[in-house]
């Protein structure tokens, strides 16, 4: 045995194509890289560290020769995770093998752990700003949707399919678990590739979308105080809140069922919250949610080979990501203006942007734009409206794309 079967991490490198070689070599520095933005907290740190990690072991951490399974051998694999095997002897061959495999085949590929963060999700939204402002709130939502409409015919000029179209479009919701459920629903060949650029994408809202705030609101739009009104003063009871939950969650499942696991998910870990069940509450919010994006970022990692960036269809899913969460926010903006016009000039439309569904991120992009020019305005109860309605927006398109698509294809 030489050095390099040895040491076969590096031997690796040496048995591969030199392009391939260079890659992973790329993908292990990006995955350092993405660890130390994530700790500065210039990217979400929730995400990009495990995920960096991940990248950099899954580069880093390639076989010359895989572990023997039924007397066969690979020239090259890793034992983290096989994300293309579909069989159930060969799914039943590397889940007593492969470091991962059990968590990505019974958790991560069929959408289980989108379900489980989008109820941990439920369980921090205070739906109390959208039964205040349900007009204006689901109006900054729908706005924010053009991301999302007018991605999908970008993505079929650029030759991707129906199904794979909208699966690239779903990323301008900027709602992973909503990215995660529709391209394993429409684009199952695809949806790592998308999964991957969509919450990498998602981590550089942080600091997208301030920018874009201020090039498109000027300051002294920016800084306007919103003035109190009758409707500000009301509270909802908790009772009319979990009525709303259960009314929503059964309206909804009716009209698009193939997103029912979703809407269940969301509306129940809300009228937990609304019940004031802490046990429950916090064995969503602190065990579920967080063990679930902590698995979802190191997985993300894993699926990050070189393998994975080689198809070219990968740069086109990257434009079609910035392009998808640049026009939604732009589109969120504009219906903040519209709200503006609409209320005569009582509004700040730097709530627009709290229409894209990354909750809780772009409600608090919002308000900390406007904290920054003036302490003393506060406009978050009704940037949590949109960004709640936003959720919910996404899932209804969400619905619509994989209810309509399959007939297109």
């Amino acid at each position: 045995m030489n050095l390099l079967e040895l040491f076969q991490g590096i031997g690796s490198l040496f048995a591969q194509d030199p392009t391939i070689a260079i890659g992973r070599i790329v993908l292990i520095i990006l995955g350092v890289v993405l660890v130390l933005l994530g700790f500065k907290r210039v990217l979400e740190p929730l995400i990009m560290i495990p995920m960096g990690f991940g990248m950099t072991a899954i580069n880093a951490g390639m076989l010359l020769k895989a572990i023997p399974v039924d007397g066969a051998e690979n020239d090259l694999t890793n034992i983290m995770i096989a994300p293309m095997e579909s069989s159930t002897e060969g799914l039943m061959n590397v889940m007593q093998i492969d470091f991962l495999q059990p968590i990505y085949t019974l958790t991560f590929s069929n959408g289980l752990i989108a379900c489980i963060v989008f109820m941990g999700i439920g369980v921090i939204c205070d739906i109390s700003p959208v039964l205040k402002y349900p007009f204006t709130s689901m109006l900054i939502a729908m706005f924010a949707e053009l991301g999302t409409i007018l991605t999908f015919p970008i993505a079929t000029a650029m030759g991707f399919s129906p199904g794979e179209a909208a699966a690239a479009a779903i990323i301008g919701t900027a709602d992973g678990p909503m990215v995660l459920f529709t391209s394993l629903l429409l684009a199952k060949d695809l949806f790592v590739p998308i999964t991957i650029v969509a919450y990498l994408y998602l981590s550089i809202c942080y600091g997208f979308y301030p920018a874009l705030v201020k090039i498109l609101i000027p300051k002294h739009l920016r800084a306007k105080a919103i003035q109190l009104r009758e409707q500000d003063s009301r509270t909802i009871s908790p009772k009319a809140r979990i009525i709303f939950d259960v009314v929503a969650c059964a309206a909804l499942c009716l009209l698009f069922p193939v997103a029912a696991p979703l809407f269940l998910s969301f509306f129940l870990g809300n009228a937990i919250r609304e019940a004031v069940m802490p046990n429950y509450q916090k064995l969503l919010e602190n065990v579920f949610l967080y063990t679930a994006t902590f698995f979802l970022g190191l997985l993300l990692g894993i699926l990050c080979d070189v393998n994975t960036f080689a198809d070219p269809k990968v740069l086109k899913l990257l434009i079609l990501g910035f392009i998808a969460l640049g026009v939604a926010a732009v589109g969120g903006i504009i219906g903040g203006y519209v709200v503006y016009g609409i209320n005569k000039k009582n509004y700040n439309p730097t709530i627009g942007v709290a229409g894209v569904s990354c909750v809780p991120t772009t409600a608090k992009i919002a308000q900390h734009e406007v904290h920054a020019l003036d302490k003393r305005v506060w406009i978050l109860q009704y940037a949590m409206g949109a960004n709640v309605c936003g959720v919910i927006s996404s899932a209804i398109l969400t619905g619509l794309y994989v209810t309509i698509i399959p007939s297109l294809m």
